[in-house]
C-alpha cells in the first residue's frame, strides 16, 4: 500500500497541476476574448514553431481534433485578434503557414511568464538525473493521456 499511495500521491499531485494550469488558461482566453480552443491553437503553432514543424491549416485542425470549417473559424479569429500571421510558404506558394505573431508571444509572457520563470527556478535546483526523471515522467504520463484519444 506505502508505494501505491506514494504513486498515487503524485498522480494527483500531477492532476492538481493540470487543473490549475487549465484555469490559468481559461482566465488568460477569457481576459483576451479568446476561446479556449484559441488558445490551444496559440500553443500547438508555438509548439511547431520550436520543433522547426510547418504549421498549416490542415496540421492545425488535425491538432485540435476539428474540422476544416471549425480550423478556419479559429483561424480567422485569431488573425483578427492579431494573434496569428499567414504567410505564402517560399518553397512552395500553394501552401499558406501559420505563425504566432509577436505580440500574441508578448500577451502570453506578461501572463505565464511569472509561472514559466519560477519553475525553471526550481528545475534549476534539481541534478541532471532528477531532471530526466522529471522529463521521462512527464513524457510517459503525455503518453498515457494521449493514448486514451
Amino acid at each position: 500500500m506505502g508505494e501505491q499511495s506514494s504513486e498515487m500521491e503524485i498522480v494527483h499531485l500531477l492532476r492538481k497541476v493540470t487543473v490549475e494550469f487549465g484555469l490559468r488558461q481559461a482566465e488568460f482566453a477569457s481576459r483576451n476574448d479568446m476561446h479556449p480552443t484559441d488558445v490551444r491553437a496559440l500553443i500547438c503553432l508555438l509548439d511547431a514553431e520550436r520543433a522547426g514543424t510547418d504549421a498549416t491549416a490542415g496540421w492545425l485542425g488535425a491538432q485540435l481534433g476539428l474540422n476544416s470549417a471549425g480550423t478556419t473559424a479559429v483561424i480567422d479569429r485569431l488573425e483578427r485578434l492579431g494573434h496569428l500571421t499567414r504567410t505564402r510558404d517560399p518553397r512552395d506558394r500553394r501552401r499558406v503557414l501559420l505563425a504566432v505573431d509577436p505580440r500574441a508571444v508578448e500577451l502570453g509572457w506578461e501572463f505565464f511568464g511569472r509561472l514559466i520563470e519560477t519553475t525553471v527556478t526550481v528545475l534549476r535546483d534539481f541534478d541532471e538525473s532528477e531532471t530526466e526523471a522529471v522529463r521521462r515522467f512527464l513524457s510517459a504520463a503525455h503518453q498515457a493521456v494521449t493514448a486514451i484519444r
